[in-house]
């Protein structure tokens, strides 16, 4: 498995896995637009076929946020968003971003479990967030409480572990 860019290209393949994923998923123009404005976007290749994607963004200088992040349900449970997390997670380290913020459906425990697992912390419940009534939990992650003189190489190698 290859984690990489997003190419326009993969737009089919990327909105066929959001579309699997979610109850209301972004239509492919609102993804298209994503990719235009810039947002960070990955997607995780198997051979040719793409079976997962991530997308991110800065949201202030001191923070980044996680869009969507899916996998196709046929490659669950084989590291694939850990992988895609990660690789973001290295590209806001990159940038001098050690808090990420994201919304999960409250009821979505498969995610939630998830994004718990690999250290997000919930902040909140959101009631009605979601276009279709649904709650969220407002969710984040520190890699540090104090940002001052950090090595961020030693914080890429612990990510790849």
């Amino acid at each position: 498995m290859i984690i990489r860019e997003f190419r326009p290209n993969d737009l089919r393949r990327v909105h066929e896995i959001e579309h699997m994923s979610f109850s209301n998923p972004y239509d492919v123009n609102i993804l298209k637009q994503l990719f235009d404005f810039g947002t960070g976007f990955l997607v995780a290749q198997i051979g040719d076929y793409i079976v997962g994607y991530i997308l991110f963004w800065i949201v202030e200088e001191d923070r980044g946020h996680i869009i969507s992040l899916a996998v196709d349900q046929n490659y669950k449970r084989q590291k694939v968003g850990s992988k895609l997390i990660n690789t973001a997670m290295a590209r806001f380290i990159d940038f001098n971003i050690y808090k990420i913020t994201l919304e999960v459906k409250t009821h979505n425990k498969e995610a939630v479990d998830f994004y718990k697992s690999i250290g997000f912390k919930i902040d909140r419940k959101v009631s009605n967030y979601y276009e279709d009534g649904s709650d969220a939990f407002k969710m984040y992650f520190n890699f540090f409480e104090d940002t001052e003189d950090i090595d961020n190489n030693h914080i890429l190698d612990d990510i790849d572990k």
